[in-house]
């Protein structure tokens, strides 16, 4: 998590400093990094693949949620996980910000009450979690099995073309206003993931406890959010009270993130279908057809081989927003090769740019070669591989 988290930071604030300092999305930051008019469009479908992935992923939680605390089947939980979604998306970001501001008190309230009565009625916990050596138990660190684990969390790469869905609308720096502008960019930009780290480790630490402290009944399900928070309400509260929070918790979490992977994958494919085609059909059609790829992925149970979807993914995530942060701190920083500020009119661009375009193609094309074990077992893990190979040990 820290290795994916220092990952995240370095490459994600030239990327959110230029898009709040210009007010242009990632797409046109993109444009303007060596990637041309038409060269962009494969980053856009890398970004919108991101949202109906993670939105199938946070449905399949939500849908966990309502099979467990209300007894709906998990494929019409799918259904009811996207419908929901259709009317708070279509009124677009504002709409999306007052959600964001409404939910949040409450949503750390029911987030934070399980961790604090982990940390003072079983103070072991803790101990417990730091020494915890995992199914093995041989306690030999293993950098290679520690990059196997960061490649699944490195596919929350593209999370920052998301946060940059709100920092394009930020005021112009100031005298006035420059701490609070740079303090909201790193915190809103790449910051993201210092939050994000925080959950992870809030995630491990509660499926540590559930594994290393109860039943072998408890640790089948220790990797479902819902049961995680649900086991640990039940230490302290009645059985109806613990699965209503834990329930709301997770409903919760799940709305507050998927209309934003709702609304930025209408958006991503809004834009690479009117640049190819030249016709505008409307945000809300890919709206819907984001949400019915998701669906689809639901109801094929993508929940079940989540690591080797998430692992894969990884590589074509890197390879788009480590390209352009490169640009922009080599290219247009340190070299002064490339124009400072990003230029993403159609006129001054070429239809593809090698520099960009060919650089995401290498570098997720060697990596995804990497993912499949053409370079040998040695390296696999560096890239994440679909499955651990039981003749090997790192």
């Amino acid at each position: 998590i820290l290795i994916f988290a220092v990952v995240v930071m370095l490459t994600g604030f030239p990327v959110a400093y230029y898009s709040a300092r210009y007010n242009i999305d990632l797409d046109l930051v993109t444009r303007g990094s060596g990637f041309g008019y038409y060269g962009s469009v494969v980053t856009n479908v890398i970004f919108a693949t991101f949202t109906f992935i993670f939105f199938a992923l946070e449905g399949s939680i939500m849908a966990q949620g309502l099979q467990l605390g209300l007894g709906i089947p998990l494929w019409l939980g799918y259904a009811v996980s996207t419908l929901m979604v259709i009317p708070l998306v279509i009124y677009g970001m504002k709409a999306l910000a007052k959600l964001q501001v409404w939910t949040t008190p409450l949503w750390l309230v029911l987030f934070v009450i399980p961790m604090v009565y982990l940390l003072v009625s079983h103070p072991d916990s803790v101990e417990t979690f730091f020494q915890y050596q995992g199914a093995d138990g041989d306690g030999a660190p293993s950098f290679a099995a520690m990059m196997l684990a960061a490649g699944v969390c490195l596919s929350l790469m593209a999370q920052i073309a998301e946060q940059i869905d709100y920092l394009r609308f930020m005021p112009p720096r100031t005298e006035a206003n420059r701490r609070s502008w740079w303090r909201a960019v790193i915190l809103a930009g790449p910051g993201w993931v210092i939050f994000g780290a925080i959950k992870q480790v809030v995630g491990l630490f509660v499926a540590v406890y559930i594994i290393a402290k109860l039943t072998p009944d408890a640790a089948t399900t220790a990797n479902e959010p819902v049961h995680q928070f649900l086991t640990v309400y039940e230490q302290f509260l009645p059985g109806w009270a613990a699965m209503t929070l834990a329930v709301v918790l997770v409903v919760i979490s799940q709305i507050k993130i998927n209309v934003t992977n709702a609304y930025s994958g209408s958006l991503a494919w809004t834009n690479s279908f009117t640049r190819v085609t030249k016709r505008y059909p409307g945000r809300l059609v890919f709206v819907i057809f984001n949400l019915a790829v998701a669906l689809l992925l639901m109801e094929l149970n993508m929940f079940s081989v989540l690591n080797t979807i998430l692992g894969f993914y990884a590589n074509c995530a890197m390879a788009w927003v480590v390209t352009v942060a490169a640009d922009i701190v080599i290219n247009k920083g340190l070299l002064k090769i490339s124009p400072t500020v990003p230029e993403f009119r159609r006129g001054m661009l070429y239809a593809f740019n090698p520099v960009g375009f060919v650089s995401v193609i290498l570098s997720a094309g060697l990596s995804i070669a990497v993912f499949f074990g053409l370079f040998g077992e040695a390296i696999q893990p560096f890239s994440y591989m679909p499955r651990w190979p039981p003749s090997s040990k790192y």
